[in-house]
């Protein structure tokens, strides 16, 4: 199984995993169920134009997510060290996931076969999925263009709610 590259659909419980709080405490995406809504991003890498476009507009907006009960996790196959930098550099309040095995993003179908200027390749995928409170996926985005992407986001949450 932790090799497949899962299809996941709006509707369905999203897969759950662990990730390091913004408090430094290793805790689950099932803890948040009833308490707090999800936005989880996964992008390629740190410190690329796409990724830090994104950031830093997620990270402009987290007051607005944060007010609506909303938390923001970003998910990519950089290692601590390298999301470290990342969250120094950009100021980026929310966590950010080490994924570098890809097993979350296969389970959430954001991996898999790329082409980069004719170049063939596995990579991850620029895509986002909007998790209800009730752990339900309620959107899914998938060839995420970075810039206005958080207030899409914003705007898809507030017409849930």
């Amino acid at each position: 199984m932790e090799g497949e590259i899962e299809q996941i659909a709006e509707g369905q419980t999203a897969p759950d995993f662990e990730f390091v709080d913004n408090t430094g405490r290793t805790t689950k995406l099932s803890s948040l169920r009833g308490k707090k809504s999800a936005v989880i991003y996964f992008y390629p890498r740190d410190f690329t134009p796409g990724c830090t476009t994104e950031a830093s507009e997620f990270s402009r907006d987290y007051d607005k997510f944060a007010d609506a009960k909303i938390e923001i996790i970003g998910i990519s196959p950089d290692d601590e060290e390298s999301h470290k930098k990342f969250r120094q550099k950009m100021k980026v309040p929310y966590p950010l996931v080490s994924d570098t095995r890809n097993i979350i993003s296969k389970r959430y179908g954001s991996y898999g076969p790329k082409n980069f200027m004719g170049k063939n390749y596995l990579g991850v995928s620029r895509s986002t999925f909007l998790v209800s409170k009730d752990g339900k996926i309620i959107k899914i985005f998938r060839k995420v263009k970075p810039a206005g992407h958080s207030q899409e986001v914003l705007e898809v949450f507030s017409a849930y709610h």
